[in-house]
């Protein structure tokens, strides 16, 4: 008769327990951070961000520089909405918040931002400094 070693554990065993195990694997729903939905890519023009601002105006978005990171918000508005009347909502204005380190080589001194169709764009150009430059031989 064989007998089960404590300290061997069987790789089922550990699954099983860890799904179950609510205060890491689950959490509600409500409680979960959702990321907001957002593009960031880049070519020789420079960094570009484009952010899903469904239902907001350019006055709603604040946009700030501290040094070399970037900051875009929206706080929505405090207070109860009403929903009477309403058969399905999807569209949520949730606040946001997001905070990007900007590398040196783009310049967020000429940063443009403009606001179409719900998309808010924001363009940061590659630095002069940076550019790729030709020496000439002397």
């Amino acid at each position: 008769m064989s007998t089960l070693n404590i300290n061997e554990r069987n790789p089922f065993d550990i699954l099983f327990r860890n799904f179950f195990n609510a205060e890491e694997q689950f959490a509600p729903a409500f409680n979960s951070k959702q990321p907001h939905p957002l593009d960031i890519y880049y070519n020789d023009e420079g960094l570009h961000f484009e952010v899903a601002c469904t239902g907001l105006t350019k006055e709603d978005i604040s946009i700030s520089v501290e040094g070399d990171l970037l900051k875009i918000s929206y706080k929505k508005p405090e207070g109860e909405i009403d929903f009477s009347g309403y058969i399905y909502h999807g569209l949520s204005k949730k606040s946001f918040d997001l905070g990007y380190k900007i590398s040196p080589k783009y310049n967020l001194t000429k940063i443009n931002a403009e606001m179409e169709n719900g998309l808010l764009k924001l363009h940061i150009p590659v630095s002069e400094e940076s550019k790729p430059k030709t020496i000439k031989i002397k």
